[in-house]
């Protein structure tokens, strides 16, 4: 079986396909996950646009799930751990003690699903869901730990939840794509984008087992698999309202709390992305390394990425982002002063941002956070389009507007 260097895991690991050496770009995320509050908007923006048709009741390519608890299907990620437990016992560890460029995590010491399987039944660690886990994808929302007298405070709560935002992660090697017996499903050369052709699938759900994220999910009216295309015809640039160049897909663009920001980003033959300094998806998760991946211990180099919540147990987050965890939530404590500009841009616009500038403004202030002090500086940070135009500026600084007079009856 080939050998390919997974940059989050540090060191390399079998997959079933080669690198891929002629992929241009990769579609890439970063979800926000201290400010969601769980509005379902992105859910019912994909459901009204992608999954509203017959034997389509249960399909939830985007749902927001409350965590510990909650789960679609239920408890998706609790029966992987166990299952990767029972066949590395005391094997999934991290030595994350030497993070370097190459590897920022440090580097997984255990088996990934592609090497706990047998390789001839298998090619990827995994369970196909009961009809019943899918039926409850709001299971155990808003269901806390516990309950504290004392109230909360970081900067860990004694009683706590949070709410996890998921899509398909177009990963780099995606289990689904090394799983699928008839080949159906592809990344496109383009962006990255996974993809699952209905012409050669045959419903045999092997794509179902194989994700760890159990985002490909059957059709019975049409006996096919179905799963996340990333939206991209609007990524393509065809929708109108944008003019031909590459726009968000809806989840992305129709999130109240903005808390997510995508973006495409350039890579290497190997799978590792490309130095891109103005590039914001790059300058989060390569620079200042304050978004992490999901599970990346799975191995599948998932290509979103969560800013941390700052009041969960700091053990359960090292266990579903990694080793990177501290770091990434002192970053976002403690932002340097491009960190908190580029933070505006995050659904500041439905165009696709590829690169930003920051024009720097006059002090405004200071705060103490954590016991820190720092100071706050009103700076602009403008985004720009594929073809270097600017679609975007915004101001740390949140303007006042006073409304005068009497605004209602009451």
């Amino acid at each position: 079986m080939p050998e390919v260097f997974n940059w989050q895991l540090g060191r390399e690991m079998p997959f079933r396909f080669p690198a891929r050496k002629r992929q241009q770009r990769q579609f890439a995320a970063v979800f926000n996950i201290n400010r969601c509050i769980a509005c379902q908007t992105c859910t019912m923006a994909c459901k009204s646009t992608w999954t509203f048709s017959p034997g389509q009741e249960l399909m939830w390519w985007n749902n927001v799930e409350t965590k510990p608890y909650g789960g679609y299907p239920a408890d998706w990620d609790v029966k992987l751990l166990a299952l990767q437990a029972e066949r590395d016992p005391g094997g999934q560890r991290w030595d994350g003690s030497r993070p370097t460029d190459a590897a920022p995590y440090g580097t997984f010491q255990g088996k990934t699903i592609f090497e706990t399987a047998d390789g001839v039944t298998q090619m990827a660690t995994g369970y196909l869901p009961s009809d019943e886990e899918w039926k409850a994808p709001n299971a155990f929302e808003d269901h806390a730990t516990g309950w504290s007298a004392r109230g909360a405070k970081l900067p860990e709560h004694a009683g706590w939840f949070f709410y996890l935002q998921r899509i398909c992660n177009h990963c780099t090697y995606p289990g689904c794509l090394a799983a699928c017996p008839r080949n159906a499903i592809y990344k496109r050369e383009e962006d990255g984008i996974v993809l699952i052709d209905q012409e050669r699938c045959r419903g045999y759900r092997k794509c179902v087992e194989a994700c760890p994220y159990k985002k490909p999910m059957w059709r019975s009216t049409t006996r096919t698999s179905e799963k996340c295309i990333g939206c991209y015809p609007r990524v393509e640039g065809e929708d109108p309202l944008t003019k031909g160049l590459p726009m968000e897909p809806r989840c992305m663009s129709a999130c109240v709390g903005k808390i997510r920001l995508m973006g495409l980003v350039q890579v290497e033959a190997d799978g590792t992305w490309a130095p891109d300094r103005h590039n914001p998806l790059h300058f989060l998760v390569q620079q200042e390394r304050v978004a992490l991946p999901l599970y990346p211990q799975f191995g599948t180099q998932p290509n979103v990425y969560y800013i941390p919540p700052r009041w969960v147990p700091r053990d359960y987050l090292r266990q579903m982002f990694g080793p990177g965890v501290d770091h990434a939530i002192e970053r976002y404590t403690h932002p340097s002063r491009e960190l908190l500009a580029v933070l505006q841009l995050f659904r500041a616009a439905q165009r696709i941002v590829f690169t930003y500038e920051i024009e720097e403004g006059r002090k405004i202030g200071d705060i103490t956070v954590a016991g820190k002090r720092q100071p706050i500086y009103d700076d602009t940070v403008v985004g720009y389009d594929s073809d270097g135009g600017e679609i975007v500026r915004v101001n740390v600084a949140e303007p006042l507007f006073e409304r005068r007079g009497k605004l209602n009856s009451i």
